[in-house]
């Protein structure tokens, strides 16, 4: 997904996610972005298989005696 930053307002940076819809994003998610950039937002399947994995592993060394 794309979005494109139209403004800055207090803590936020006001996105556009589609045609006119407009939402807050963090901006401390984009700190070195100004008006007009385009931010690729995308969902990393492999960081998030490699999290669950070390998560996984983390509990099950809290449980072997």
């Amino acid at each position: 997904m794309e979005v494109i930053i139209d403004r800055f307002e207090g803590e936020y940076a006001v996105v556009e996610i589609t045609k006119g819809k407009m939402v807050n994003m963090p901006k401390v998610l984009v700190p070195d972005a100004k008006e007009g950039d385009v931010i690729k937002i995308i969902v990393d399947k492999e960081a998030t298989k490699k999290r669950q994995e070390h998560v996984k592993d983390l509990v099950n060394d809290l449980f072997i005696d």
